[in-house]
């Protein structure tokens, strides 16, 4: 009966210390625990349930003790106790000790962390540990009260991610592996890469003073705070809103800091428990420094990808942040070397395009030719390569280092990496270095290897010019002869009868060439002497055609062809190479004297504009004008941001979108613009056009302000088709009740009235008699408004078809009949 008696009383006492599964609790008193084996079962739940904090898993028999949203699929930690040092899946625990101590102990009994708020006497038997509904972990004597100040609390030791109503302040960090969210020591709210071997700030853009990137340095209260509506505020400026801004604590937040660098803003979609990122402090993720490690590139196609440099080979395939290792002995720089001094080594350079590594220059020189450049790296030791950038002026970068380097069709300037004369630097490639020759300039979006430039110490080119040219020759001759085998080896493999992959023989045909040079004659045979004329504009006439036994095509003859035979081949060679499906296929191209042709994919359903203001004919459904819309937008977002050079259209305009039997949309005429007669070259602003390209009605304001042009002139050219795709007539024919012409202006105004009231009906085109989808229609307008702001409001290519896109699952028909 004793024995009884003692057996009650000890079951007695574990149900007062452990919480029942069925019963989650939010405030636990001294004395108790949670082993890792329950941890199905959370340790607290905050009162409203948007809370739970326990054991996670964190790896193979490994658990972290953390905090989450309770509802959230993934159950991503907003806090852990011990980041990055878990604990074993067995015999762990998380106590709240006696003392009034919260400590996590691993499976030897080890304690790994702790709270050290250990009172003394009745003080410790007073304290208790609750999990609030604002996520805080608190240590509190009245966790009810708002005013008890607490003994601990999590929101003062932050991990990773802030909530709402919790502050980030001048002592706390948000860290991820090396990368960390804080507020430097000039009060302004930065991201830093802390490596192994380097340190360096990346946002803002650390190219910029603090002023000039919207922050301020007089910020001596340094505290930023994410509330419940989607917005993060901070004191040195800096102000920015979830996409979804709005519904105070309706939608659950959170902001985090990830093992990438990026810093975003999450929302929580409440049917699925899912994150979606609604705001992201890095528009351009390899703008990240240290993603992939010392003498290694990142670029982004749409995902994020790391490779060596040519040159260069991973040093740990399972982790890119070690970097690369150089495939050739780098020069000893050291004085008390015996290597041969600079002067009497000979190197090379391998070009790489739109290319850069931030950081570690040698110095920098203003207003040089890229000669003297290249000489000035030749005559460093220490240079391992030179950034080249024609930024109005010569500006030159000589390197010590390779590290955060990074490869973007936006960036303007060219890195030339120093290499030993005999190394084979096309046998290592890196995919952003292109094969193109020294005089030419342009896009590549398939390149094939680096572009070596020859160069040698001391007197630059010495010594011996006839070991220069031995090298010349044989080099030509070596790749002629690989040239040879490559292309017989891929006719017999074409030519035999044995099975090959598809995705290999797709290869292969790109070989035997679809594109090509036609003569002058073949393609006046081709067109009957130029017969039938499809269509013509600024520049140029349009003719059907009929090629190799069969196939129909499109022949322009252009017009105000700048430059030679050469130039204009080169220019080919790199638009040849574009190939997206919402873009016109270019097969070929003829260059005979005063004759310059294009020879296209032929697109049988004529033009958008046909489609649209045409006479005669049934209005285009609604369907396909969006399809219409997505399909041109992803194709102008291809060539601005997806190729190894931007490419701007300059004359998007219906007449200039194609259409397929099934009303896939294909834009013709890009490219046109690198064979017009233009300037000496771009900036990192623009290029520059010696005269004004476009069709009146679809051009930009800047067109006329003189100044260079970049990517927004299709930006503001797209959103008048986008509006004209809704109206179903020219914005350049709208006018006022008494007739006169209406303005851009009080366009943009009547817009902003629609889209303020929503009442998109009266802009839509009345053809369609209520056949259209409400949602998409005014989603058009708001886009088209945004494209037609100021050049540096306007949104990219890329954002606009993401805007698109994420309304092309709504229904085909509406849910408004007029």
């Amino acid at each position: 009966m004793a024995r009884y008696g003692i057996c009650l009383v000890a079951s007695i006492f574990l149900l007062a210390v452990v919480p029942c599964p069925s019963a989650a609790q939010h405030t636990l008193g001294p004395g108790s625990s949670l082993s890792v084996e329950d941890h199905a079962r959370p340790f607290l739940t905050s009162p409203d349930g948007t809370f739970s904090c326990g054991f996670q898993e964190a790896g193979e028999n490994a658990f972290s003790f953390s905090i989450w949203y309770t509802n959230a699929a993934d159950k991503a930690a907003i806090w852990t106790a011990n980041p990055g040092a878990p604990v074993n899946g067995r015999r762990s625990r998380i106590s709240f000790r006696r003392d009034g101590t919260l400590a996590l102990a691993d499976a030897n009994g080890t304690t790994v962390w702790e709270t050290n708020t250990s009172g003394g006497g009745g003080d410790a038997a007073a304290l208790t540990v609750s999990l609030l509904d604002s996520g805080n972990l608190v240590i509190s004597s009245d966790p009810s009260s708002s005013t008890a100040a607490a003994a601990w609390q999590s929101f003062d030791w932050p991990t990773d991610t802030l909530v709402p109503t919790q502050p980030l302040t001048k002592r706390m960090k948000l860290v991820a592996g090396y990368f960390s969210l804080y507020y430097d020591n000039d009060n302004v709210l930065r991201l830093l890469y802390d490596g192994p071997e380097i340190s360096s700030i990346y946002w803002p853009s650390p190219e910029r003073d603090p002023f000039k990137n919207g922050r301020t340095t007089y910020n001596s209260s340094r505290v930023g705070v994410l509330d419940s509506a989607g917005a993060f505020v901070s004191s040195d400026n800096l102000g920015v809103n979830a996409s979804d801004l709005g519904a105070a604590g309706e939608v659950k937040r959170r902001m985090a800091i990830g093992q990438d660098g990026n810093v975003r803003i999450y929302s929580m979609d409440a049917s699925t428990g899912r994150w979606d990122v609604t705001w992201a402090a890095m528009a351009q993720p390899c703008n990240v420094h240290g993603l992939c490690g010392q003498n290694a590139v990142c670029e982004y196609q749409p995902s994020l990808r790391c490779s060596c440099a040519p040159g260069y080979e991973i040093i740990n395939p399972k982790d890119w942040r070690e970097g690369c290792k150089p495939m050739f002995r780098p020069a000893n720089c050291s004085l008390a070397s015996p290597e041969k001094p600079p002067e009497e080594r000979r190197f090379k350079f391998v070009k790489m395009p739109h290319t850069d590594f931030y950081g570690y220059d040698l110095w920098f020189y203003q207003s040089v030719t890229f000669e003297y450049c290249k000489k000035a790296c030749l005559q460093m030791c220490q240079c391992v390569a030179f950034s080249y950038r024609l930024e109005g002026q010569g500006s030159c970068y000589p390197k010590s280092v390779l590290f955060n380097g990074f490869t973007s069709s936006s960036f303007a300037g060219v890195i030339y990496l120093k290499v030993p004369i005999d190394f084979n630097a096309s046998a290592a490639a890196h995919p952003a270095a292109t094969a193109q020759n020294s005089t030419t300039t342009g896009l590549s979006c398939n390149p094939n290897g680096p572009e070596i430039i020859q160069g040698s110490t001391g007197t630059f080119g010495t010594p011996g010019n006839d070991a220069k040219w031995s090298y010349l020759f044989a080099f030509a001759g070596v790749l002629g002869i690989l040239d040879v085998i490559f292309i017989a080896t891929s006719w017999w493999f074409l030519s035999s009868k044995q099975s090959i992959p598809s995705s290999m023989e797709a290869g292969y045909r790109m070989v035997t060439g679809q594109f090509r040079r036609f003569t002058y004659r073949e393609l006046k045979d081709a067109t009957g002497n130029f017969k039938e004329e499809l269509g013509r504009g600024g520049s140029g006439v349009v003719y059907r055609g009929v090629v190799d036994e069969g196939k129909v095509v499109a022949v322009k003859k252009l017009a105000n062809v700048a430059g030679g035979d050469e130039e204009f081949w080169a220019e080919m060679a790199v638009i040849g190479r574009i190939n997206h499906i919402n873009l016109v296929r270019i097969w070929g191209f003829c260059s005979q004297g005063k004759h310059k042709l294009l020879v296209y994919e032929y697109v049988e359903n004529e033009s958008l504009d046909r489609h649209l203001f045409g006479t005669g004919r049934a209005a285009l459904p609604w369907r396909e004008r969006y399809r219409i819309a997505l399909g041109t937008a992803r194709g102008l977002a291809y060539l601005h941001h997806e190729c190894l050079e931007w490419v701007v259209h300059c004359d998007v305009k219906p007449e200039n979108i194609l259409l397929t039997r099934d009303f896939d949309p294909k834009i013709a005429d890009f490219g046109l613009a690198k064979l017009s007669k233009r300037g000496a070259g771009a900036g990192g602003d623009g290029m520059e056009l010696s005269h004004m390209r476009g069709t009146t009605g679809y051009m930009a304001p800047e067109w006329a302000l003189n100044v260079p042009v970049n990517a927004k002139v299709d930006v503001y050219s797209f959103g008048i088709v986008l509006l004209e795709m809704v109206m179903g007539c020219r914005v350049s024919d709208q006018t006022t009740a008494g007739g006169e012409r209406l303005e851009m202006p009080q366009i943009a105004q009547v817009l902003r009235q629609v889209v303020d009231t929503g009442d998109v009906v009266r802009l839509v085109d009345g053809r369609l008699q209520g056949q259209f989808n409400p949602r998409q229609a005014l989603e058009m307008v708001r886009i088209s408004l945004s494209c037609m702001e100021e050049r540096s409001s306007r949104p990219t290519m890329d954002d606009v078809a993401q805007a698109l896109a994420a309304c092309d699952d709504e229904d085909e028909h509406p849910a408004y009949r007029s």
